[in-house]
């Protein structure tokens, strides 16, 4: 699948519950480019996952102690003209680093601020990051001053409403007598993809930054070390779960992910301000008119168990 398709890939569960109790919609079924884009659904993903993204670095460079910048392919892409996001994949492949896992975001002292502002603009900027090979030796500097790796995941949900939200883990028969919730629970989780397990690990431990991985509600966020999801799933505590995913050319593919119930991992950041949900559209080369939602604005704040990590991770940092 190509990287494009990728990074917009729905899952079907999210689709069907997106469209349920509304009529047929006419336009569902036109194809569109970039790709054959169908669907309002891949164009609200697309919206979300720049906009939570966005709120985790606002959110962070609101701290005042610390700041965070796009690191990965999907964080330095262009945010605001889905053909151009399109183009800048097709370039990453041609470039021969798509198939380079790297974490969305990095987090930096903001004593380091100058130093980093410095070597990013020798780097050709934050859009340029994701072609620039890590040994170069101005990435190896800007890497040298990192404290945390982000790889960032959203929700469309309200957490705060979610059904099970605040239930008690209990022993659970199918975890071998290990918390958890019924199988179908509907709470907030914390997700990490099979596929991103193993290539998040091979960073981690060759470019030696932690990586965190922060899921962000509409409401709410969570956190989780990847070292602690990986030992949660070493341990039997979180099992697989299997889901099927979408393309916005229609291709479907079955994907294994780990759902970390929200218990296992620590509160991230609550919203100040909710987004706007504000009507957009994309015009095709035919002239037909495609709209969606697309997330704008909207703030929030980190909590203090979030800051708490961060301050730690500073802390033991070496200069």
């Amino acid at each position: 699948m190509h990287l494009f398709e990728e990074a917009l890939s729905v899952c079907t569960e999210d689709t069907k519950l997106q469209f349920n109790g509304h009529p047929p919609v006419e336009w569902a079924n036109f194809f569109l480019n970039p790709r054959r884009l169908r669907g309002s659904d891949f164009l609200m993903r697309w919206s979300q996952g720049v906009w939570s993204e966005e709120r985790i670095t606002q959110a962070v460079n609101e701290t005042g102690e610390f700041f965070a910048i796009p690191y990965g392919p999907s964080g330095a892409a262009p945010d605001d003209d889905v053909r151009a996001f399109e183009l800048y994949f097709e370039r990453l492949e041609a470039a021969g680093l798509g198939a380079i896992k790297r974490p969305d975001l990095l987090v930096f002292k903001k004593a380091d601020q100058n130093i980093v502002t410095k070597l990013i603009e020798t780097l050709g900027g934050t859009s340029e990051l994701p072609f620039t090979v890590e040994d170069d030796e101005n990435m190896q500097h800007l890497l040298s001053k990192a404290i945390l790796a982000v790889e960032c995941e959203n929700s469309l949900w309200k957490g705060a409403l979610m059904p099970d939200y605040g239930a008690e883990l209990r022993p659970q028969k199918r975890l071998d007598g290990k918390p958890g919730l019924k199988k179908n629970a509907v709470l907030p989780t914390i997700i990490v993809k099979e596929e991103d397990r193993e290539p998040l690990q091979t960073w981690q431990d060759r470019i030696g930054i932690p990586i965190h991985i922060w899921h962000v509600f509409f409401d709410m966020a969570f956190g989780v070390a990847l070292d602690e999801a990986q030992r949660l799933i070493g341990e039997g505590y979180i099992l697989p779960t299997v889901q099927t995913f979408q393309a916005p050319g229609g291709a479907t593919t079955k994907k294994a992910l780990y759902k970390f119930y929200y218990h296992y991992g620590y509160p991230l950041g609550d919203s100040v301000e909710e987004p706007r949900l504000v009507a957009k559209s994309i015009t095709d080369k035919n002239g037909h008119i495609l709209p969606y939602v697309h997330f704008d604005g909207g703030t929030m704040k980190l909590r203090s168990e979030a800051l708490d990590i961060l301050r730690e991770l500073a802390d033991g940092k070496e200069d």
